[in-house]
C-alpha cells in the first residue's frame, strides 16, 4: 500500500460521493487502519493524507465551499430547518463560519427558503391534511428545528 492507492481511492470516492475535507479525512484514515500492514506502514500512510488532500483541493476535486452550498441546497429542498443543516454541516467538518457564511449566500438566491422548506416538511408529513390538535403538529415542527413563527405560517 502506497500514497498512489489511497489516492486513487480517495478519487472514486469523490466520483461516487461528494465529501467534506474532513469526512475525506475521517475515510481515508478508516482505510488506512483496515489494511493488514505493520504499525510502521500505517504512520507512513497517515502522514501522507494531507499530501493527498493538498493534491486534490488543487486539482479542484474537493472544495468544502462547494460541498456546503450543495448540501444546503438539498436538505432544504427535502424540507430540513436551518437548524438540521447546520448540525448535519457540523457534523461533517464543516467550520461554522463557513457554514453561516454559505447559508447567508442561499437565502440570498432564494430569500423565503426557511418557509418553502417548512412547507415540503409539512406536506411530507401530512401535518396540512391530519385532523391533530395544532398543538401537536407544532410540537412535530419545532422538533425538526423549525422556529415557532414559521410554523405558525405554514398551519394556519
Amino acid at each position: 500500500m502506497n500514497e498512489k492507492y489511497l489516492l486513487k481511492y480517495a478519487i472514486d470516492y469523490l466520483s461516487k460521493y461528494d465529501s467534506s475535507k474532513n469526512n475525506l479525512i475521517n475515510i481515508l484514515k478508516r482505510k488506512i487502519y483496515k489494511f493488514k500492514i505493520c504499525k510502521e506502514d500505517k504512520n507512513k500512510l497517515l502522514f501522507h493524507i494531507n499530501n493527498i488532500i493538498d493534491r486534490l483541493e488543487k486539482d479542484k476535486l474537493l472544495d468544502d465551499s462547494n460541498f456546503t452550498y450543495a448540501k444546503i441546497r438539498y436538505l432544504a429542498n427535502n424540507g430540513k430547518s436551518k437548524k438540521y443543516i447546520k448540525n448535519y454541516l457540523f457534523s461533517k467538518g464543516i467550520n461554522k463560519y463557513d457554514i453561516d457564511e454559505n447559508l447567508n449566500n442561499f437565502k440570498e438566491n432564494f430569500s423565503n427558503w426557511e418557509i418553502e422548506s417548512a412547507l415540503i416538511f409539512a406536506r411530507k408529513k401530512k401535518l396540512l391534511d391530519s385532523d391533530e390538535v395544532i398543538e401537536k403538529k407544532l410540537n412535530k415542527m419545532s422538533r425538526a428545528g423549525f422556529t415557532y413563527d414559521i410554523c405558525k405560517k405554514i398551519l394556519n
